[in-house]
């Protein structure tokens, strides 16, 4: 070859080269995420989520990408936001704190694995052949936050043993709202406790029913649900503001403000689903993982909303507390 026609070729080479290597490269893999609540309300979750999936040898921006999607509590939303998240061809799609946002991401796709964290039970719902052998595209996080409702009266009862009115804030919307009611309802004729259901569906609602319940009730319980999470700093508020005793349940309300809390750690969850979600992408199918469930429950306390609220825990119920607050 002559040295002219050397220099030719290689210098042409460039715009050719990148373009056989480009070809070459897999994929970035893209995550749907698919949040019920708001985007505020989850960026410390988002960052357990993001933490996890490095530690699974998946790196935002670098061998992944990820889009989001927020219900900011409005459930209708949610079809859309999950069709979005479809039409996107992702990868795998991960989908909380919500029934309803896992049925309309079920409802999208057949194909795309998903996973989950809800508290109802996906077996019960027919989301899921069975907890341990999922048997679809479907698997993740179970985490019965519905069933700790005996568990949390009982707390309440304790702090406040006097205490025979208790207002239960409800999201009619909610797909977990039946069955709360029927748990707290159970739980309230075995220690002989009115209850006074309240319902709210936004902020505005939410004022509403607090300004409706401070007069009635001795105390408060909130429902499991994101769209209270999303508006836990406005609800916390508005307990301190009519100084009603509320139980919650999740930590994040007392670290808002609230009072106290009992249930499974919401972070280490989302640090799970990054887990699972890491395995698929390394090929593992959502039928071959069980649903998983928690196993270790918090009693977190803010010592100095007690303190606003001229509350004096008994030594008993300190003595069981994992987290105190002040």
């Amino acid at each position: 070859m002559r040295r002219r026609e050397f220099v030719t070729l290689l210098g042409s080479a460039p715009s050719v080269w990148p373009l056989a290597v480009l070809a070459q490269q897999p994929t970035m893999p893209v995550i749907g995420y698919l949040n019920a609540a708001s985007r505020e309300a989850n960026a410390h979750l988002v960052a357990a989520f993001q933490s996890s999936l490095a530690d699974a040898g998946y790196v935002e921006g670098r061998n992944v990408t990820t889009q989001y999607r927020y219900g900011d509590g409005l459930y209708d939303r949610l079809p859309e936001l999950a069709a979005e998240l479809v039409r996107r061809q992702v990868s795998v799609i991960v989908v909380t704190p919500t029934t309803e946002a896992l049925k309309a991401v079920m409802a999208a796709t057949s194909t795309i694995p998903i996973i989950f964290m809800i508290s109802d039970d996906p077996a019960k719902l027919g989301l899921v052949a069975s907890l341990s052998h999922p048997g679809g595209n479907a698997t993740g996080v179970n985490f019965f936050i519905s069933e700790l409702t005996a568990k949390r009266l009982g707390l309440l009862h304790e702090l406040l043993p006097a205490a025979n009115r208790i207002g239960a804030l409800v999201n009619p919307n909610s797909a977990t709202t039946g069955g709360f009611i029927s748990d707290l309802m159970a739980a309230a004729s075995s220690i002989s406790v009115q209850i006074e259901i309240v319902h709210a569906r936004d902020s505005g609602e939410i004022e509403t029913a607090f300004s409706a319940l401070h007069d009635k009730v001795d105390a408060v319980m909130v429902a499991p649900d994101s769209m209270f999470v999303s508006q836990r700093a406005q609800i916390a508020a508005l307990a301190s503001r009519y100084r009603i005793p509320v139980i919650y349940t999740v930590r994040e309300y007392v670290e808002a403000g609230g009072l106290m809390s009992y249930g499974p750690s919401v972070p280490d969850m989302y640090r799970q689903l990054a887990l699972y979600t890491g395995r698929v992408l390394k090929g593992e199918k959502p039928r071959e993982l069980p649903v998983l469930q928690p196993t270790k429950f918090d009693l977190v306390v803010n010592l100095k909303t007690a303190k606003a609220l001229a509350l004096s825990i008994p030594p008993n119920l300190l003595a069981t507390v994992d987290d105190v607050i002040e």
